[in-house]
């Protein structure tokens, strides 16, 4: 077990990623046999939902009510805007279904921009969960449309249906001046620590490097940090060690987002996208011991290949062949489903996709 990614040889990521072994699935990188996880290998696809006509679907949170049903949160705008929509046009709107793999049913839009907020023009990435009997929606706002003001916030319901009740201000800003994290909060992950207290994982990058270094064809560097509360609402204290995930130091503006944890069997999890440590296709899985220094990452899904066939990507969708925004289905604190986000669909934009967890 490495104590953080920050103290990785780089050497090492080379050796591993061309070794000789197998894959192919990872948009042509070589992955090794070993770097491909267990959790990958118990991954059956079902197929996409949500896929609706008029919309791109993207950010499909999972979660269980008391009767069985499901409930997912997912982000959609309207198809005239692009692919480019989520960041000054997006809402977070409220589907249900009897089963995990559908069919889903449109109930309603639970955040919509909020003129004068944080969120004034835009609501994406949620992420939802049960805590102490009542329903946690963390999500992504932006004040003008920019990537600038994106912030982190939430929404709080005592039942799945709602009604939603919103923070007014951010849950957690960005860093000093100079700092990693000096520019923006999002992405959101919640953990409620099994010792106790709250714990919010962000995604963030520092504004300097965003503006004035473009690397590989991406803007700046983004790596993750964790925040400490005692009350689920805040205050949040920043870890002195943050960023907890950092592959700016294998070079190649080699980065990650989209992260989901949870604890399991004594063990702290993590699913995120890759962007660039083995393949932009790939998804990354990794374990912890305290949630803070995490081991080497391992293949945690491969690209949309690997699984079904679909027609060539249309020119306007340059993200097609991928599964971003990883989510889990927890039941009983297991894993039972990932949901992801893919592009492509009966309406060429984009639409939740389902996977079934195999039993260990």
């Amino acid at each position: 077990m490495v104590t953080n990614f920050r103290i990785f040889v780089a050497a090492g990521l080379m050796a591993l990623i061309t070794s000789t072994a197998t894959a192919g699935d990872g948009g042509g990188t070589v992955i090794p046999p070993e770097a491909v996880s267990e959790f990958s290998k118990r991954l059956e696809p079902v197929g996409r939902i949500l896929e609706e006509e008029d919309y791109y679907v993207w950010c499909c949170a999972p979660i269980f009510d008391s009767e069985g049903k499901v409930h997912v949160y997912y982000s959609r705008w309207l198809k005239e805007y692009g692919m480019g929509g989520w960041l000054g046009r997006c809402e977070v709107a409220h589907a249900v279904a009897d089963s995990p793999e559908g069919p889903y049913r449109h109930v309603d839009v639970v955040l919509a921009p909020r003129p004068g907020y944080f969120d004034a023009r835009t609501c994406h990435n949620p992420t939802v969960y049960e805590v102490d009997g009542r329903y946690w929606l963390f999500y992504m706002g932006s004040s003008d449309g920019k990537f600038g003001t994106k912030r982190i916030g939430y929404a709080v319901a005592d039942s799945p249906w709602g009604p939603w009740t919103r923070c007014e201000e951010p849950l957690l800003g960005p860093g000093p001046q100079g700092a990693w994290d000096d520019y923006i909060t999002t992405n959101p992950a919640y953990l409620r620590h099994p010792g106790g207290g709250n714990w919010l994982y962000y995604k963030s990058c520092n504004e300097y490097e965003y503006l004035h270094r473009n690397q590989e064809g991406i803007s700046g560097n983004r790596r993750y940090g964790v925040a400490f509360a005692d009350e689920i609402t805040g205050p949040y204290r920043r870890y002195e060690g943050n960023p907890v995930v950092d592959f700016s130091v294998y070079g190649g503006n080699r980065q990650v987002e989209d992260a989901y944890i949870w604890y399991e069997d004594g063990k702290f999890r993590m699913l995120m996208r890759d962007m660039g440590f083995f393949d932009h296709t790939v998804g990354l899985y990794f374990e912890s011991e305290d949630g803070l220094n995490w081991g080497e990452p391992q293949v945690g899904w491969f690209g949309t290949e690997h699984y079904f066939q679909q027609p060539p990507a249309p020119t306007h969708l340059t993200r097609y062949g991928r599964f971003e925004r990883p989510q889990l289905l927890m039941k009983e604190g297991r894993p039972a489903y990932l949901f992801c986000t893919t592009q492509g669909g009966a309406a060429e934009t984009s639409s939740g996709f389902v996977f079934r967890i195999r039993p260990e």
